[in-house]
């Protein structure tokens, strides 16, 4: 029998919550099957068996948390029923830091009894009982407490979506269930939340889910810790949005973005001002070889940052295709390890919402973070004459820790640079 650890599946993950079980006990299992859902503080991920066997036990029930490294479930070499249950549990402290979890140690000591338990809580978690969810229609079912059995999936097949959910919480989870009338006086869902404020009625309580406090965390210890300085600088947008026409005309029916012409002019900068491209450590200033850029993806639960590798190696059309892809999979919680992970630099774009310009907080352990603002109908002077121009204002936050402000100023110089001639960052 072997154990299911509780996988690393982000570089800031301590624990990891069971988002919900695609396997229940006594299912087959095949290599590549996805077993479980499961909360990071990033995303929800699925994770797929890597040898067969049939789903013995679930040790983690749906809702609950476990530590990176403790079982989560058993799986029996196929075939093999119930009876390999009671010698499983005496080799177990071997694959498993049974040391560390002493209740799942506790857990594993009754193995005869399994047999008879696992039919008796299959039932309440069998995909019959269960209607088909999205693992974001689940995970914000569980944040505000909304039973999923109560509702009326409105995607392919009947699967509840986000919308469901959305359209639950506005309206109360309870009213799309066919229940008696006396449930509705004393709708159970919105009670967690309130509860946590009980004595101030026309205040919410909302529990914070573990985007936000993950996001919390990382965001205060890089304002206490990284001390930020910021430079400003207004860019003559005029050409760019030139080139971008000129581009999407050639590329046609594919597109780039403005935000994609950024990406790759930032990652154009970093390739030849090195020392920005950093990493500050209590013993070293880490110089990063590769240029990954980080491009801020707001999401429903909050802020995600892909990573597109080697921008400064890609072609435009090729970092606003892996944008396009890395953002969708932001917003369905799909991203991978890999993809969140190893970024040198970040942008972050709020001229869509028509933020004019702001300074973000830099993103630990990068040294530096470009924020930036819409792009703006202005007077501007050319040739001694006021005529009709666009401006856009960008923001570098940098870490005085690893970079100075004359090394900063001279790459967002040259940034501003390519930004207004944007055939040099095609070059």
């Amino acid at each position: 029998m072997t154990d299911i650890l509780m996988p690393r599946l982000s570089d800031t993950m301590e624990e990891g919550v069971i988002s919900s079980w695609q396997k229940q006990p006594g299912d087959e299992v095949s290599v590549g099957d996805v077993i479980v859902d499961i909360e990071t503080d990033k995303a929800v991920m699925e994770y797929e068996a890597y040898e067969a066997g049939v789903l013995e036990e679930i040790l983690v029930p749906e809702g609950e948390s476990a530590a990176i490294g403790a079982p989560i479930a058993r799986i029996a070499p196929a075939g093999g029923g119930a009876a390999p249950a009671e010698p499983a549990a005496k080799p177990e402290p071997e694959p498993a830091p049974a040391e560390a979890k002493p209740e799942a140690e506790s857990e594993a000591k009754p193995a005869p009894a399994s047999a008879a338990e696992a039919p008796a809580r299959a039932p309440e978690r069998s995909a019959a009982s269960r209607p088909p969810s999205s693992p974001l229609a689940r995970r914000l079912a569980r944040d505000h407490g909304i039973d999923l059995a109560t509702l009326n999936g409105s995607g392919p097949g009947g699967r509840i979506v986000r919308a469901d959910i959305e359209a639950a919480i506005r309206g109360g989870a309870p009213a799309e269930a066919p229940a008696a009338p006396a449930a509705t006086p004393a709708p159970a869902p919105p009670a967690p939340p309130v509860q946590a404020r009980a004595e101030d009625p026309d205040v919410e309580a909302v529990p914070l889910n573990r985007f936000r406090k993950v996001a919390a965390k990382r965001l205060t210890e890089s304002k206490r810790d990284a001390p930020h300085f910021y430079l400003n600088r207004e860019v003559d947008a005029e050409a760019l949005l030139a080139f971008r026409g000129t581009l999407n005309e050639a590329l046609a029916p594919a597109k780039v973005s403005v935000n994609d012409l950024i990406v790759k002019a930032v990652a154009t900068g970093l390739r030849e001002h090195p020392a920005v491209n950093v990493s500050y450590t209590e013993e070293n200033l880490l110089f990063h070889k590769r240029v990954n850029v980080g491009v801020a993806v707001a999401v429903e639960d909050g802020l995600v940052v892909p990573v597109v590798k080697d921008a400064d190696r890609k072609s435009v059309s090729e970092i606003g295709r892996e944008a396009r892809e890395l953002a969708g999979r932001a917003r369905d919680g799909k991203l991978s390890l890999d993809e969140m992970s190893g970024g040198t630099f970040s942008v972050s774009n709020l001229g869509m919402f028509g933020v004019d310009s702001f300074s973000a907080v830099i993103n630990p352990p990068e040294a530096a973070i470009l924020a930036v603002g819409a792009i703006r109908d202005e007077p501007v002077v050319r040739d001694g004459e006021v005529v009709p121009g666009k401006r856009m204002a960008v923001t570098l936050s940098v870490d005085h820790r690893a970079t100075d402000g004359a090394t900063a100023a001279k790459f967002l110089d040259h940034l501003a640079n390519l930004l207004q001639n944007p055939l040099l960052i095609v070059a």
